[in-house]
């Protein structure tokens, strides 16, 4: 199998996700962010492009490590120290926000990854033990602009889209939210209120917000075809690693 993976275009893709030419960008900003360095003490016994196929496979597939070391004839203890190692690089990289397109529109919106890690989640509405993950996309683009570190699962989504406002919204743009967002600066659709109605013209704001937001259910449906986000088994920072390199990875995807 770890022949057929380095030679098969189309199993790279399958187990991947990504195209032949779309992994090796990948592999480049991981090569330029010190995967292969510091090189002190026992070489790796996998190619830095085995490695990083590795971590890939680990979050589309969302197999033990028992099963990726049988894929690529190393260990189950050389694959969690290949993951640890590469995880964090693989990270999505800062957005910048050219002037030229301080008018774009972005939609933040959140989702609930079952883990197994007790002290980063909780028990949810979905009747799992699960985190909260908030994730801001350009309504244009569809691309991924910033994720939030995740939250238990029980705590409701505006403290999330808080915390979410350093990283992604900055002053002069708007940013699409829901109804947990309210009194937090993004955009909320219309509320009714006790014995009032919607006006005909909040209601056909409304129908505009929830046709815009849902460019950003899509985005969330799309970065859960890594199964890594259905149901995820690594403790502590693992999950937020897996985040954002599951959307630095739609994000190549999309960019191709």
């Amino acid at each position: 199998m770890r022949g057929v993976l380095r030679a098969e275009p189309l199993w790279v893709e399958t187990f991947t996700g990504l195209r032949t030419k779309q992994f090796e960008r990948l592999l480049k900003v991981v090569r330029e962010r010190g995967g292969d360095g510091p090189r002190v003490g026992r070489p790796w016994c996998l190619p830095l492009a085995d490695r990083v196929l590795a971590v890939t496979v680990c979050y589309r597939t969302n197999i033990t490590m028992r099963q990726l070391a049988t894929m690529f004839g190393v260990s189950p203890a050389t694959v969690c120290r290949v993951i640890q190692r590469l995880r964090p690089l693989l990270a999505l990289e800062p957005v910048s926000c050219p002037v030229d397109t301080a008018d774009r529109l972005w939609i933040v919106d959140g989702t609930l990854v079952p883990v197994r890690d007790r002290q980063v989640g909780a028990s949810s509405r979905n009747y799992r033990f699960s985190a909260n993950v908030q994730v801001i996309t350009d309504a244009d683009a569809r691309l991924v602009v910033a994720t939030a570190s995740p939250a238990p699962g029980q705590q409701g989504r505006r403290p999330c889209a808080t915390r979410l406002r350093p990283a992604g919204p900055v002053p002069g743009r708007t940013v699409l939210g829901d109804g947990a967002c309210i009194n937090t600066g993004l955009v909320v659709p219309h509320r009714k209120r006790p014995g009032r109605p919607l006006l005909t013209g909040e209601e056909a704001d409304n129908a505009e917000h929830r046709r815009v937001r849902a460019r950003v259910e899509h985005a969330i449906g799309r970065l859960k075809n890594y199964k890594i986000l259905r149901d995820c088994r690594q403790h502590g920072d693992g999950l937020h690693h897996a985040v954002q390199a599951v959307a630095h990875m739609h994000n190549l995807a999309l960019a191709s």
